[in-house]
């Protein structure tokens, strides 16, 4: 693997390692512009992009309540790079740190908050795709009791704006997102989609 780059776009100097998935590693970065910190998500550059994919659904779904902002996309190097608030600590660490028990209002105000983000998300054709607590993370500040989901890189459209129409249903497909998490329907071989 490349060399990581200790600067991005510039002005973004990365920083400690935050987490990485399957395609991609992400770190705290610090804007030596504007002097805050944000997150990078790098990618090394092949075919196709998760990260590129990432950005254009945020930016379709920018202004909802719990998503993340996408603040910039581009290339370093040979990474793909996409530059995101930084949020707070994820579901799964919460839930871990709490001796895996939350109380009966955390749970409602999660519970609350991650149907209205999903809602928002399937009214704009989406789904994501990789529902998880480690795909849930808090946000910091005065935002440290909203509920963001992050990791868009699987999302797809369910419905095709040009036609009008739902994608087709189709059974065969391989498994996509964490199997611990996934619907029976998609162990099953069906392709997901909202309507299941």
């Amino acid at each position: 693997m490349d060399k990581v780059p200790v600067r991005v776009d510039g002005r973004f100097r990365l920083g400690d390692i935050l987490g990485s998935g399957s395609y991609a590693v992400v770190y705290r970065v610090r804007n030596i512009i504007k002097n805050d910190a944000v997150a990078v998500k790098l990618e090394p550059i092949t075919h196709s992009s998760s990260v590129q994919h990432e950005y254009n659904i945020l930016k379709h779904l920018e202004g909802g309540v719990g998503i993340p902002r996408a603040l910039w996309f581009g290339r370093e190097s040979t990474y793909h790079a996409l530059v995101l608030d930084l949020l707070g600590p994820s579901l799964h660490s919460l839930f871990l740190s709490h001796s895996r028990k939350f109380s009966l209002e955390t749970v409602i105000n999660l519970g609350d908050q991650l149907l209205s983000c999903l809602e928002y998300v399937h009214s704009h054709n989406y789904i994501h795709g990789d529902i998880k607590p480690q795909n849930v993370v808090l946000g910091l500040g005065d935002l440290r009791h909203t509920a963001f989901i992050i990791d868009f890189g699987i999302a797809k459209e369910f419905w095709n704006m040009t036609t009008s129409v739902h994608i087709p249903f189709r059974q065969g497909q391989r498994l996509t997102g964490t199997p611990a998490f996934a619907s029976i329907n998609n162990h099953l071989g069906v392709e997901p989609g909202v309507t299941n």
